[in-house]
């Protein structure tokens, strides 16, 4: 059934859309900064968690100190946040924001936690005894071809290696007896949103260098210390933040002796083809106006969402 959430956004609110390493998040920054009523709502599944700051790309304390920025470290690495939960808490801050006047500036890559507010969707129940009974099967792959076969088009939205998503997407399929990917519009369908949307469009080989350079960046910045310093929690890393980008490969090194070169080249792929499908996943999206960037922030970029708020 719909999510039982009486507040909707009165459409004063702007999201900001693309691939990872496109410069979202640098923009987002100086366009906020140049007006007096903007603040940022991430919109990332990662940067939920405490703790996984450098990997995630998480702004920092100054940059949250320049501007008011929601929905970060909002949980441990061992809880396993869900898109419902955003949901919940993103209409929530929402209706703070507006109650004092302000905007919001909803920005990240997480396309289905986006559309999980600004298109209402439908958020599946869980069953967690058809998923006790999933996670008896040790092989993913096992569980990725049962899939395939139940609801092609929900396999065809996530890698086969991502358990946790395979297993969630059987498990509602199972245990609701309809489709996971019949749960809201769908990728078809795009309802009316209180929201315009812009999107950063770079060309594919410079959005590639930009991957590879923002691992060589956060490996100088500590990361390889931060994901022992998570490990080395008594609660450890849940299975939704061993999922992280970056964040599986170097669990790998270090907990199984991969090399540390072959770590974070498998990292660099992972991110690209992660990339590929954010834009394949925004660009089946028409209510998206596309500005096209070099990673750099420009006055016509930040003149170009400001044209995007509606008064």
């Amino acid at each position: 059934m719909k999510a039982s959430v009486r507040f909707r956004p009165n459409g004063r609110h702007l999201a900001l859309v693309g691939p990872t390493a496109s410069g979202k998040s640098s923009l987002a920054l100086a366009f906020a900064c140049s007006r007096d009523d903007i603040e940022i709502v991430t919109v990332d599944s990662m940067q939920v968690y405490r703790g996984m700051d450098i990997g995630t790309a998480k702004p920092s304390v100054v940059q949250q100190a320049e501007v008011v920025h929601h929905l970060l470290d909002v949980c441990d690495p061992d809880d396993d946040y869900t898109v419902a939960r955003f949901q919940r808490e993103c209409l929530a801050v929402l209706a703070d924001i507006e109650a004092r006047g302000k905007r919001a500036l909803l920005v990240g890559g997480t396309g289905l936690y986006l559309q999980a507010v600004t298109d209402d969707l439908e958020i599946p129940a869980r069953f967690p005894e058809v998923r006790e009974q999933l996670e008896t099967e040790s092989e993913t792959a096992v569980l990725f071809t049962q899939l395939e076969q139940l609801d092609p088009i929900a396999a065809s939205r996530m890698e086969a290696t991502n358990r946790r998503r395979v297993v969630r997407a059987l498990e509602v399929t199972l245990g609701s007896g309809r489709p996971f990917s019949s749960f809201g519009p769908g990728l078809e369908e795009y309802p009316e949103s209180p929201f315009p949307i812009i999107g950063l469009a770079m060309e594919r080989d410079l959005l590639d260098e930009r991957i590879s350079q923002r691992y060589e960046q956060q490996m100088i910045e500590g990361f390889l210390g931060e994901v022992e310093a998570l490990l080395a929690r008594p609660a450890g890393l849940g299975r939704t933040a061993r999922q992280a980008l970056g964040y599986t490969e170097l669990l790998d090194h270090i907990e199984h002796g991969l090399p540390l070169d072959a770590a974070l080249e498998a990292a660099v792929q992972r991110t690209r083809r992660f990339a590929r499908r954010q834009q394949r996943w925004f660009g089946r999206d028409p209510r998206i106006t596309w500005l096209a960037t070099d990673g750099n922030v420009s006055e016509n970029l930040v003149a170009e969402l400001a044209r995007g708020l509606v008064d």
